[in-house]
């Protein structure tokens, strides 16, 4: 699991890509100080957050333009899911927590016939099973233990913290991680299309659920492994990422703003 705050370097490193440290390298104007009070005063702002970048890499990216130490997100997106990512900025970052608490709805794909350790392609696929038996009515008919109230046992690979340290740091350096599963809620669990090894997705649930999890978890009912290949956040209570900008449209605004 790469480490959280350098995901990007690597990235770059290993794909020869240089885009963003030309990003991080090019001298933008200043923000006036106006433009800087409102946002300290409080803003809602909507992200359509980039492919291999962390939650906090867009978190530090606007807190570092902006220049205001208030600024976080409303809920993870791994680094190699895409989608609606909510900051606050100032007093709004209060509120963060009320939206965390509302449903988010999620698209994406499973790959069947292999697993990962982190659930999800941040790792290698290992232990290749045999999925050709598997039929969309097999997949649908598991699907139905996934919907409503479920028990789910997060990745150990999770940004969940032990006595202030994340998960995946702990397991990254090889010490044994206790898990606890939890309670979360599907709301809505929809097979979009099956070709195999590739089956897409659509689900409504609750905070705190890990589609990865659900990945694994519907590999081990289907009897063929599974993990999560693909994932995009769509909305978060009413919030639609067809209402976000990307990065650079935001960052754009902030010259025009200036």
């Amino acid at each position: 699991m790469a480490n959280k705050g350098s995901y990007r370097q690597k990235h770059a490193e290993k794909s020869g890509d240089d885009t963003f440290a030309r990003q991080e390298r090019q001298a933008l104007p200043a923000i006036n100080d106006s433009l800087k009070e409102q946002y300290e005063a409080g803003k809602l702002l909507l992200i359509d957050k980039p492919l291999h970048w962390t939650s906090f890499d867009v978190v530090r990216k606007i807190r570092g333009r902006l220049r205001i130490k208030k600024v976080g997100h409303a809920g993870t997106l791994d680094p190699l899911a895409t989608g609606l990512l909510i900051l606050c900025t100032g007093k709004f970052t209060k509120k963060i927590n009320e939206y965390m608490a509302q449903e988010k709805e999620y698209t994406g794909s499973f790959t069947l016939g292999a697993i990962t350790p982190t659930y999800d392609l941040e790792s290698l696929p290992e232990q290749h099973r045999d999925f050709a038996g598997i039929t969309e009515s097999i997949i649908q008919q598991a699907i139905i233990s996934f919907t409503g109230e479920i028990r789910q046992m997060p990745p150990i690979y999770s940004a969940i913290k032990k006595q202030g340290t994340p998960l995946y740091e702990l397991a990254r350096r090889g010490e044994t991680v206790e898990l606890q599963s939890r309670t979360v809620f599907i709301h809505a669990f929809e097979i979009v299309s099956v070709s195999l090894p590739l089956v897409r997705f659509r689900i409504i649930c609750s905070t705190g659920t890990y589609i990865r999890s659900i990945a694994h978890d519907l590999g081990i009912a289907l009897g063929c492994g599974a993990y999560l290949s693909e994932l995009r956040r769509n909305r978060i209570g009413e919030f639609e990422v067809t209402d976000a900008k990307t990065m650079e449209q935001f960052m754009e605004e902030l010259i025009a703003d200036s």
